[in-house]
């Protein structure tokens, strides 16, 4: 008969000793904010101190339940929070108080089209089934909040599909679409980190028309891989119109501030069927370039 094998660790585990202290008896020296174990001292963990410490925390996270969810890639969605869905579009017009309000709502109502392309493109990414070990690929992701990105999680949900939700503490309460799995929904304090968990898995990013974080989040990605920092990877824009008007690509690069190369960085479209076909091309390229490169250089 073989000995049993012996416990992982001769030390007591966190959760039992966690637990072991809500028994504590109470006396001034027990009833001290000192005496709480640090990893359970909400307002220790909040100390301007350790900041660096929550910075870990919001890294380690997401980053362990997302390996245990087996996401290996993701397809990310960036977007407006204010572009109606198109069965909304007209109430968002007929609430208008005044010529102006009403004339948002109706180049709101115009860009609703984009909620059924976002929708759209997470469905064909949703597409792809797990390899043999599970790990999933071109898994939706989002901010995790509406339009754009309740669009996203939703076309992914209803290929009965995880969806990933990134959300953030906003001064106005955002709560997740309905549509992100759960397990999957995360909330972030720090801007920083949220943006890395953006890009850590992401294979491909559709981006569109948007605000201030749109913008951000577009030209962030642009100038890590224009600097080396982020390998090329496919990024989707939706609605030149829009963005034509708000940006000159072109002039940038007539002013010398970009080089001509950079502008094929974006990949314009505006259909989802197209786009996903970009998607799969962009791989399928790379990877016939992979195969040569092993063939010429004799491995």
């Amino acid at each position: 008969m073989t000995d049993p094998l012996p416990p992982k660790s001769i030390f007591p585990s966190s959760k039992a000793d966690a637990r072991a202290a809500e028994h504590v008896p109470l006396i001034p020296q027990t009833d001290s904010a000192a005496y709480k174990l640090a990893f359970q001292d909400s307002e220790f963990l909040l100390r301007e101190d350790l900041r660096p410490i929550r910075f870990q925390l919001e890294l380690l996270k997401p980053e362990l339940l997302l390996n245990e969810a087996k996401i290996a890639s993701t397809l990310v969605f960036y977007g407006s929070a204010r572009i109606p869905a198109p069965d909304e579009a007209d109430a968002l017009v007929a609430q208008a108080a005044n010529a102006q309000q009403k004339a948002v709502a109706e180049r709101l109502k115009a860009k609703s089209r984009y909620y059924e392309v976002a929708r759209q493109l997470a469905r064909l990414a949703s597409s792809i089934e797990p390899d043999q070990a599970g790990n999933r690929q071109f898994v939706v992701c989002s901010g995790g909040g509406p339009s754009i990105m309740e669009a996203a999680n939703r076309g992914a949900w209803e290929k009965g599909r995880d969806t990933v939700g990134l959300n953030i503490v906003l001064p106005h309460e955002q709560l997740p679409n309905p549509y992100v799995t759960p397990d999957l929904s995360f909330q972030f304090h720090y801007f920083a980190l949220r943006k890395m968990h953006f890009l850590l898995r992401a294979r491909a990013v559709a981006v569109f028309p948007g605000g201030f974080g749109t913008f951000d989040e577009l030209f962030e990605l642009l100038t890590l891989i224009q600097c080396g920092k982020v390998r090329p990877l496919p990024i989707l824009l939706f609605g030149r119109d829009f963005w034509s008007r708000m940006v000159n690509f072109q002039g940038l690069a007539d002013e010398g501030v970009i080089a001509p190369s950079d502008l094929d960085l974006i990949h314009w479209s505006e259909d989802a069927d197209e786009a996903w076909a970009f998607v799969q091309d962009f791989y399928r390229h790379g990877e016939d370039e992979e195969e040569e490169s092993s063939v010429g250089d004799g491995s």
